[in-house]
């Protein structure tokens, strides 16, 4: 079964948007996707005009609940370079998610 560890986090103030974007995708993903539990990472951006949040989904092996600790730990101990594009009000919210289904679409 495949796991997920879903992050939704906003930048700073709307003028910082690219600096946010630029420091997750260049700096906090890579340094993330390194630590023990994940193997990788995508990214989504709100498509419309109500600014949502980013959306980032980091896959995970082994036990999701180590991984979801790693990036605690990591941060707790100064591991990750954070920066202030991202918001901390809200803050990101980070929620394991398992894999139900998977569909794609049949030629016909």
């Amino acid at each position: 079964m495949k796991n997920y560890l879903l992050v939704e986090s906003h930048p700073s103030h709307p003028d910082r948007l690219d600096e946010f974007n630029r420091w997750y995708d260049e700096v906090h993903i890579p340094e993330v996707v390194a630590l023990d539990g994940f193997v990788g990472a995508i990214r989504l951006a709100p498509a419309d005009a109500d600014g949502g949040p980013s959306v980032t989904l980091y896959e995970l092996e082994g036990d999701p609940q180590t991984a979801k600790d790693n990036v605690h730990a990591a941060a707790a101990a100064k591991q990750l370079n954070m920066s202030d594009s991202l918001s901390y009000g809200p803050i990101p919210k980070m929620r394991i998610m398992q894999l139900q289904s998977e569909h794609t679409k049949t030629a016909s």
